[in-house]
């Protein structure tokens, strides 16, 4: 028998998808192979401490009346020292224990401080295996102005926005409203350009809705998105990887349909049983999906994509367009990521496997 490799699980962290990475987590730890995998679960708290926590699954089950957090128990785990070791080890008040060696980090992180090529950095400067983009996918798709930016120079569709920063709304809001009064059509979407699961997300319907909507986002970060209402389909797919130079792996298409005059906000998401139907695979033509999967690998290797990624799309009436790019999507039980492969023939662990594995074999 093989022996088993030793997974650091990391989980939480500063962004405000804390609680839904925390879900996610409680996601890989119930589906794990343990015959194949030693767990360490690490969860970072919602103030930056590296702790180690139970490997308990139900302990960070999605609940809509409490959602899952880091708790902070007193422990922080120490990274190595070097690159010259893979050494973990667990301080607490009964003093330091080593943790062992461990084969990869499994960085399940959404958001800033996480999704953002931070961790990515820190592990690499360490010289560990990791799950997922690197320094630089992971900002370019954490950072919703630069993949638009990166994806429109490759040619691919995106829709029309603005990015409006702090300081240009608090110099002169004014201003600002005209430039987009100008450009777009009501209703608008306003989001923050680093943030994820539709936090900070509204919709505009004129002026004063616009400025309520800017500042909700604003409250989540320095800059913010204004985008044109696009009419049309949601549609997303999954991206691996390829293989030994192979171009990326794209699943079938899932939908994701709301109620008439909705959107898919973060309470639709994970919260509302009735929010939103994700209906996969979706009932697109083959040449559709053909033209989708060519689109999502042709984005995936736009932003220099590694690991995985989650691809979005609007299909309107004149085509696929791009809305964002996901280098570390969820993996709770209701998420698009895992159903997407689990209807094109691979399992929740065989896909958890895959990861491990490229994180392995594409160490930097």
């Amino acid at each position: 028998m093989q022996p088993q490799l030793v997974i650091a699980v990391l989980f939480g962290g500063r962004s405000s998808e804390h609680s839904i990475s925390c879900a996610t987590a409680g996601g890989v730890l119930s589906a794990i192979d343990r015959t194949k995998y030693r767990v360490i679960p690490i969860g970072i708290t919602s103030d930056g401490a590296f702790t180690l926590q139970p490997d308990d699954a139900e302990a960070y089950a999605l609940d809509a009346d409490v959602l899952p957090v880091v708790q902070d128990n007193g422990t922080r785990v120490h990274w190595p020292d070097s690159a010259e070791s893979r050494e973990l080890a667990v301080s607490d008040e009964t003093g330091t224990r080593s943790l062992g060696d461990i084969d990869v980090v499994f960085p399940i992180l959404h958001g800033r401080f996480g999704e953002d090529g931070t961790v990515q950095g820190m592990l690499e400067l360490l010289g560990l295996p990791y799950v997922g983009a690197g320094v630089l996918s992971s900002a370019v798709g954490m950072d919703k102005h630069f993949t638009k930016t990166v994806l429109q120079h490759s040619g691919i569709a995106v829709a029309p926005w603005q990015t409006v920063t702090a300081h240009a709304w608090g110099a002169d809001p004014a201003a600002v409203t005209g430039r987009i009064t100008a450009q777009f059509d009501w209703p608008v979407f306003v989001k923050p350009a680093r943030a994820g699961s539709s936090v900070g997300v509204s919709k505009a319907s004129d002026a004063d809705e616009l400025a309520s909507a800017i500042q909700t986002a604003l409250a989540q970060d320095t800059k913010v998105l204004v985008e044109a209402t696009l009419v049309g389909r949601e549609i997303e797919c999954a991206v691996l990887a390829g293989r030994d130079g192979a171009p990326p792996r794209v699943s079938v298409a899932g939908e994701i349909v709301t109620p008439a005059g909705s959107f898919y906000d973060f309470e639709a998401k994970y919260l509302a049983s009735d929010g939103a139907a994700l209906v996969c695979p979706a009932e697109i033509s083959a040449a559709q999906l053909a033209q989708m999967q060519d689109i999502a690998a042709r984005a995936f290797l736009a932003i220099d994509g590694t690991g995985l990624a989650r691809v979005d799309f609007f299909l309107t009436a004149s085509g696929f367009v791009v809305n964002e790019l996901n280098t570390m999507p969820g993996f709770t039980p209701i998420s698009m990521f895992p159903k997407c492969w689990l209807a094109s023939g691979m399992s929740y662990p065989e896909l958890l496997d895959e990861l491990i594995d490229l994180g392995i074999s594409t160490a930097r």
